[in-house]
């Protein structure tokens, strides 16, 4: 384990004085009584600091955060409470819905149907789903009154795992085609089938492989191909292909009975601030499937340990502990921005970062808003769930919390970014 020095620890905090040095300090320690026992509680101190600060009675309910350097867990911190009432101490074993976080998972499904010659990156869409052959786009006009066109290049596989398709997925510029795709209620499919044939419906936004554009459409399409590629439903593939060679015991799209007094309570802000329990299926009812399709783009519950043997798998080069899911130049190639290999190049999402086959990719670290190295990859998820990988610097960032914004009320500031922040200040390069 590489050591945690006590100068860096120091300077993270020791710039409001040698008052607010241990004013911070004594606040982390306070913390880490709801934590695990810390192994060197200088080292810990600043990121400690952040998730203590980040978890008051005006903060985030809770949130659990794992750390490795080159395999090794070097940093476990639970802060908070798994109550409303705050009652009960969070537990590092809590279970989170990970929303988004889940197209990395998909992601990976992709690929190693890929490896295996079942799937081609470049491949028309329609060669899975016949759906989606002679696809249109909107060409102008009104809801009520609207031209289409033929699109001029075929939706590939690889289009969906960049986020490049062309689906009408909000926004001002595209008001019109968002509402024919919103007509067509894909959201409302009891499966993935259902939901492919109505998004195929409708008409693209914009021509493929010409714009970003973030949205879960992209993935549940993909989550409907793998299925056909490999010819198993889609959770059975993942639990079979990628949860159970992990082990990840806990991860899935319900929880069962047993286990769901682990699930931390999902919560939002009313108008005045305060916490409260957000209005969703799965936060009045804990480990019930958060769509009735199992969806590749934000269905799935997972733990803090669980998520990091899957993100310290693709870390190491797509093994872990002699369990290979994937060869590593798949793996170096889902880790390079891909929007650059467009015909023309795709614009950035972010200065300083591109889109790999299912998350960010940092191009340019000085002018990237997130702290790390050249080729860093990560993706988040809508109720406060993150993690990075640095392969450079051998670091594995997780960080687990379950909160949803709300226009009712100002967003809490995220944690994320000042959390790395802490991790790159404390952790040796």
């Amino acid at each position: 384990m590489p050591a945690l020095p006590h100068a860096a620890s120091t300077r993270a905090v020791a710039s409001p004085g040698r008052r607010g040095f241990w004013m911070v300090l004594m606040l982390s320690l306070a913390a880490c009584a709801t934590a695990t026992p810390p192994s060197s509680a200088p080292a810990r101190a600043p990121m400690d600091a952040v998730l203590a600060q980040a978890t008051g009675e005006t903060g985030y309910l809770g949130a659990v955060a794992l750390v490795a350097d080159h395999g090794t867990v070097v940093y476990r911190g639970t802060f908070g409470h798994a109550d409303l009432q705050g009652r009960q101490r969070l537990r590092e074993d809590a279970i989170f819905r990970i929303y988004s976080m889940t197209k990395p998972v998909t992601s990976v499904a992709a690929l190693m149907l890929v490896e295996e010659g079942r799937l081609q990156l470049d491949a028309p869409v329609a060669t899975y789903l016949p759906a989606f052959a002679g696809l249109r786009r909107l060409d102008g006009g009104s809801v009520e009154a609207h031209v289409l066109v033929p699109v001029q290049r075929p939706l590939t596989v690889r289009h969906l795992l960049t986020h490049t398709a062309g689906f009408a997925t909000g926004g001002d510029d595209i008001r019109v085609a968002t509402a024919l795709l919103q007509a067509q209620a894909p959201e409302d499919a009891p499966d993935l089938a259902g939901y492919a044939d109505r998004v195929a419906r409708a008409p693209l936004a914009t021509e493929p492989g010409t714009r970003f554009r973030y949205d879960g459409v992209n993935t549940e399409i993909l989550a409907r191909v793998i299925e056909v590629a490999s010819g198993q439903p889609f959770d059975a593939f993942l639990r079979t292909r990628i949860l159970l060679p992990l082990r990840m015991d806990d991860t899935g799209f319900d929880v069962p009975a047993a286990q769901r007094g682990r699930i931390m309570p999902l919560t939002t802000r009313d108008a005045q601030g305060r916490r409260k329990l957000a209005d969703t299926p799965s936060a009045r009812e804990p480990g019930v499937r958060l769509r009735a399709y199992t969806s590749g783009a934000g269905g799935l519950y997972s733990t803090a340990a669980d998520y990091l043997r899957f993100a310290r798998m693709l870390a190491e080069g797509g093994v872990l502990d002699g369990v290979r899911l994937l060869r590593e130049d798949t793996v170096a190639m889902m880790m390079s921005d891909q929007l650059g290999r467009f015909d023309p190049p795709v614009p950035a999402p972010e200065p300083g970062e591109g889109f790999g086959l299912g998350g960010y990719v940092v191009t340019d670290p000085a002018t990237s808003a997130r702290p790390g190295s050249r080729g860093q990859f990560g993706w988040s998820g809508a109720a406060s769930t993150y993690f990075t990988i640095d392969r450079e610097r051998g670091l594995v960032i997780l960080l687990m919390s379950q909160h949803l914004p709300s226009g009712d009320a100002p967003a809490l500031p995220k944690i994320a970014t000042p959390f790395y922040r802490a991790v790159y200040e404390a952790v040796t390069p």
